[in-house]
């Protein structure tokens, strides 16, 4: 367990290691955007590689210092060892209950009970030793997936129902442990994470959440929409997805992890399980490339929500010998979570600042609803 000396130590490397990479970004960036029509395809290349060096010192560091982010927790579920990290509010009083945000990460395989702790690192819903505008008033529980993966995907390490089980156990840890609102706890996640969020909401245990929000789902349990059984209806749900993903693409297709439905088809399940009438509204913003569309479910506005976004900016330069400049110069959503500044997801696809701020998006959404409501 690193000294509170050596952990200070870490946190100032860790805080030099981001400024400097996010530096090299902005550098590399402003290099592209430019100096387009001069720019060596090699320096492109050079730079990129800079960023991603960077990045890995930064998650080896921030490793070292996890302590100073949440505590880890460890329970039995399943017949296994399963873990968790928590974020405690940073007002946390007694006598007060505070609502729950459970982050599911996406799959990694990297396993050793780090895998939710980058999740924190990544999003930013909690930070270290710096309040964020979400983690005041907040609990933010960040669990471990089996070997770095969730299940559902052929690759997953354990089945839909311990996974499910385990979800059951934390949340019943955590109100043991824990100041909880029970009627506030809610769902997030990326990618194989947010698939699996999608499962949780086709199962008796989405029951226990008040609202989920799934970022670039890969929803392979709910692939013909017939393997669903929500717990109540409307179940809260927003989805956002870029339409350039191209790891779990928009209009659905053949996965890493087997099939996976097109967005607006899983979108259309999930209209139907929820009442909604079918005069959705969609709002276009961003010179029409950022998509919100709302949907009018069992009364309640806002029940069902999507967010697409599009490209965002031209590319009037491609030379075939570098596929990154292009990549680079138009501000795609592929398969990130969104954030108008560079995290570390959106460092590793190569991608720059998007129009939508995911955390902010998520979080308010959250906030309309309550089990008791």
């Amino acid at each position: 367990m690193p000294t509170k000396k050596s952990r200070i130590l870490m946190m100032s490397l860790l805080v030099l290691a981001i400024n400097v990479t996010v530096a090299n970004i902005r550098r590399s960036l402003g290099l592209v955007a430019s100096a387009a029509s001069q720019l060596l395809c090699g320096e492109v290349l050079n730079r990129l590689q800079i960023v991603k060096m960077l990045s890995k010192f930064v998650l080896a560091a921030s490793l070292l210092v996890a302590p100073a982010f949440a505590d880890l927790q460890t329970i039995t579920s399943s017949n296994h060892s399963r873990s968790y990290w928590i974020h405690a509010p940073d007002d946390l009083q007694d006598g007060k209950t505070y609502p729950v945000v459970i982050a599911f990460h996406g799959s990694s395989k990297l396993g050793f009970d780090i895998d939710g702790f980058a999740m924190e690192a990544d999003v930013r819903l909690s930070l270290p030793l710096v309040p964020t505008p979400y983690s005041t008033n907040r609990y933010f529980v960040y669990p471990n997936g089996v070997g770095g993966v969730w299940a559902g995907p052929s690759y997953g390490n354990v089945s839909v129902a311990e996974d499910l089980q385990f979800v059951s156990d934390l949340i019943a840890d955590i109100k043991e442990k824990y100041s909880v609102d029970s009627s506030r706890i809610y769902a997030t996640g990326l990618s194989n994470g947010a698939g699996f969020v999608g499962t949780i909401a086709c199962s008796s245990v989405g029951g226990q959440f008040a609202a989920l929000a799934p970022v670039a789902g890969s929803f392979y349990t709910d692939f013909n929409g017939t393997n669903c059984t929500p717990a109540r209806s409307p179940l809260p749900i927003l989805e956002i997805h870029g339409g350039s993903d191209k790891t779990v693409y928009y209009n659905g297709g053949q996965g890493e992890g087997g099939l996976l439905p097109a967005i607006p088809i899983w979108l259309g399940y999930w209209e139907k399980r929820n009442g909604c009438t079918s005069n959705n509204s969609t709002v276009s913003s961003d010179n029409g490339n950022v998509h919100h569309t709302t949907w009018l479910c069992g009364g309640q506005n806002g029940t069902l929500q999507h967010w697409k976004v599009d490209k965002n900016g031209m590319c009037s330069i491609i030379p075939s010998e570098c596929k990154y400049l292009c990549i680079l110069t138009i501000s795609f959503l592929g398969h990130d979570w969104p954030s108008k500044t560079i995290n570390f997801d959106m460092m590793a696809a190569g991608m720059g600042p998007q129009p939508i701020e995911a955390n902010d998006i998520v979080i308010d959404f959250f906030d309309q609803f309550s089990l008791i409501d």
